[in-house]
């Protein structure tokens, strides 16, 4: 008798390279996020072994470089549904919670490698960016730097508020997922600690955003308190007259802390400190860690301006991110206007712009004293256009052939196409009995902004919702009816 012998399935040849095998893995997990599924680790090592050919018990590849797959997983996701999630929210604090569930379907941080633990390559996470990128009111005009870039997390919200970028990664496989992730963009590899030694005298950003070690030195066994301070003193120094500092650090990175009071003075001798407000621990806990963190804000003075600390350094600890952002955007001033010849002089709106000074008795408010002046704003009357959908000649009635046993089926367009619509970006589900039954076909076709098509401000699904309510109340139905005394019932007349 004859066997045939097995064959088994190819073996993906390993990079030589880790970046672009974790940047596979991210694409492989991308589709799992727009669809609202739970990402668990063993589904995270299932494509880290099929991307690297290999196990983590092989040494093919470790738990740190998985969940920078996971992060770069993120990054893709905010490049696609990032700009329609943020237009569809209406503002930072209805975005916050969405960013925040679907940063919850990735695994939490459990492993550590030794370099993670070397460099406290703790990334940012997204509702802690988000925080810091309402704090920087970005503007397409900006020049943005990310001086320890990590794996974009911060960047990619500094893209999607409309910001050019300049990232600084000293991190190899880290530095090579920047450039794999944002072609185009300069990406170096300084020690962030003297990123103002080493950059091209050209490369001038107004807006710098942080989250640098809080206590480690590139080169250097050990830890120091000196870190954060020479981190920021460098970047301070980069940054225009004008321009907006925004870090993230230890929560005891503090004005009124004593071990601090030095450094701060030496901080603000060019600069204002506007803002400073601390989180819970709990804030980084998906990221591996429990350190309490503070967010600060400087604004570097232009010629003649006075320095100094103008934040409330009394408030208390903030309970979470939402209530960080809450007091950012009730706090922190408008950006001032750079000096002519910087990259933002023309100052745009901001989708983070933060809310005009009120009158309290917080320090913060001295500062707004040197806000540029107001324009009246021009509301501008938006383009609008009939939706264009086609009706497909055979209704997409799922049949029993096509039904599961479940209870729910997946959603989909049955009675109508509609070109150029996004897709949505979560999961949407139907009862199986509303599945197996095709919806009529309308004829009402709605006149939008251009844009809800062309910027995917609403998904092929929302388009088939305002569809069909316009079909329902597209026509006057035949009846008379009567109201009461009060005008406030309303009843079916009799027929005669």
């Amino acid at each position: 008798m004859t066997y045939l012998v097995p064959v088994a399935p190819p073996v993906p040849v390993p990079s030589t390279e880790p970046a672009p095998a974790i940047l596979a893995v991210a694409e492989a997990l991308q589709p799992d996020l727009a669809q609202g599924f739970q990402i668990e680790a063993l589904r995270l090592r299932v494509e880290m072994e099929r991307a690297f050919g290999g196990s983590d018990a092989d040494g093919a590849w470790d738990w740190k470089l998985a969940y920078e797959a996971g992060e770069v997983a993120l990054v893709l996701f905010l490049r696609k549904f990032g700009r329609a999630l943020l237009a569809r929210a209406g503002s930072p604090a209805a975005l916050l919670p969405i960013l925040a569930k679907v940063a919850g379907l990735l695994p939490t941080h459990t492993r550590r490698s030794e370099e993670m633990e070397r460099f406290q390559q703790f990334s940012t996470p997204l509702h802690m960016g988000l925080a810091a990128l309402a704090a920087a009111q970005i503007t397409p005009r900006d020049l943005v730097l990310e001086p320890s870039a990590g794996t974009g997390l911060l960047a990619i919200l500094a893209e999607i508020a409309g910001g050019s970028l300049a990232l600084n990664e000293l991190a190899d496989t880290r530095a090579d997922l920047l450039r794999l992730l944002f072609p185009g963009r300069p990406v170096t590899s300084f020690d962030a600690a003297q990123i103002d030694d080493h950059l091209d005298a050209g490369l001038r950003p107004s807006v710098i955003l942080m989250n640098p070690p809080f206590s480690a030195v590139a080169n250097v066994d050990g830890r120091t308190t000196e870190a954060t301070a020479r981190h920021l003193r460098s970047a301070l120094a980069r940054l225009v007259p004008g321009g907006r500092l925004v870090a993230i650090t230890g929560s005891g990175f503090a004005a009124d802390a004593p071990a601090w009071s030095e450094n701060f003075v030496r901080l603000t001798e060019s600069s204002r400190l506007v803002f400073t407000g601390a989180v819970s621990g709990a804030a980084f806990a998906k990221h591996g860690t429990s350190f309490e963190t503070r967010i600060s804000v400087f604004d570097k003075c232009r010629c003649g301006e006075k320095a100094g600390i103008t934040a409330d350094l009394a408030r208390p600890m903030s309970v979470d991110a939402a209530q960080l952002l809450a007091r950012i955007l009730a706090e922190v001033p408008p950006r001032l206007s750079l000096d002519a010849g910087d990259p933002a002089r023309s100052r745009s709106t901001s989708p983070f712009q933060g809310i005009p000074a009120r009158a309290s008795g917080f320090a913060a408010t001295k500062s707004r004293a040197t806000q540029s002046p107001k324009t009246d704003a021009h509301v501008s009357t938006p383009d609008a256009e009939d939706l264009g959908y086609t009706l497909r000649e055979t209704a997409d009635d799922l049949g029993a052939a096509r039904l599961s046993d479940a209870i729910y089926e997946t959603f989909r367009l049955q009675a109508i196409d509609i070109p150029g619509a996004a897709p949505h970006p979560t999961k949407l589900v139907q009862s199986a009995a509303m599945a197996s039954v095709a919806p009529p076909k309308p004829s009402y076709r709605p006149k939008l902004p251009a844009a809800v098509l062309r910027d995917g401000l609403l998904s092929d699904a929302q388009l088939e919702t305002v569809i069909y309510a316009g079909e329902a109340h597209g026509a006057y139905l035949a009846g008379s009816w009567c109201l009461d005394e009060t005008g406030d019932m309303v009843s079916a007349a009799p027929d005669d």
